[in-house]
């Protein structure tokens, strides 16, 4: 329900442009989205004809700043606000999912009902062919050892908090994949489950663990990606990598590469100069793909 540290800039569009900016949703209550509704005095005809003349005047305006990418974004916002009015309430109108499907990603459970609203709105939006959807793993106030609003951050009691957060996830994450599945669209939606580090494998004050950027795991389901597959190991202590290391830019490589794109010839001008996403490194990671 919270944002997560970081806040909006954690969903920005990067290097693209501004209008690929994600939209953040509050999964607690039935306003996902603050101000989506359209004023009382106005119908949809009228506010159509009003963001017509509003589109109009915008596009004499922005053609004398051509390369305002801020600009042209908020521009395309407006229509994009507009749909969302008709679409928007509907797809997350969670309401409309039979009982037993709500409960199937514990929407009944007290510490898994938030997560579990992520995961079934995060289905509803795919299905409605909606291309990236993020959901963030919270954890139950009761949760020891953990910063309220940084679960599985457990430098103390890592037991109390891993248990606590592995009971709110595991449910509604199992839901997903099987709902996924049941419709058709497991195949073509690929599901990555992962965070930035790991934790160290000896203890911190009282019995936590540190943060551990050299080893830790990330799985992925769907897409074209193998199932059951286990890639990469670590040394006897389970501090570092040791086998078949991957970092984030074979990642990118490997995804992309489901999605039909050659990572070698993507790139983006920014600041006079040619980026690409994986650098000048990373490696499609074959032996996991099906």
């Amino acid at each position: 329900g919270t944002k997560p540290r970081g806040g909006d800039p954690i969903w920005s569009s990067g290097f693209l442009p501004s209008v690929y900016q994600a939209t953040s949703l509050d999964p607690r209550g039935k306003k996902p989205i603050d101000n989506l509704q359209r004023p009382g005095d106005l119908n949809e005809n009228q506010q159509r004809s009003l963001l017509n003349v509003l589109k109009s005047a915008n596009a004499k305006h922005a053609k004398s700043r051509p390369l305002d990418r801020d600009l042209n974004a908020r521009l395309e916002s407006f229509e994009l606000a507009f749909r969302m009015q008709t679409a928007a309430p509907e797809a997350f109108d969670l309401s409309k999912e039979p009982q037993h499907i709500q409960e199937s990603y514990g929407l009944n459970r007290d510490d898994s009902k938030e997560y579990g609203r992520q995961c079934l709105t995060a289905r509803r939006l795919i299905e409605r062919g909606v291309r990236f959807v993020q959901v963030f793993a919270s954890c139950p106030k009761i949760t020891g050892g953990a910063v309220l609003d940084v679960p599985w951050d457990a430098h103390s009691d890592i037991n109390g908090n891993h248990r606590a957060c592995a009971s709110t996830v595991d449910q509604p994450t199992a839901a997903l994949l099987s709902d996924l599945k049941q419709r058709g669209l497991f195949e073509d939606t690929i599901v990555i489950y992962g965070g930035e580090f790991g934790r160290t494998s000896d203890s911190q004050g009282s019995a936590g663990r540190d943060h551990n950027p050299n080893a830790f795991t990330t799985w992925f389901a769907g897409g074209g990606f193998k199932g059951g597959a286990q890639y990469g190991s670590t040394d006897e202590f389970g501090y570092k990598s040791v086998e078949n290391r991957v970092n984030a830019h074979d990642i990118h490589a490997t995804v992309l590469h489901q999605m039909g794109i050659d990572h070698t010839n993507l790139t983006y001008r920014f600041n006079g100069r040619d980026f690409r996403l994986t650098d000048v490194e990373g490696d499609v990671l074959t032996d996991i793909l099906a």
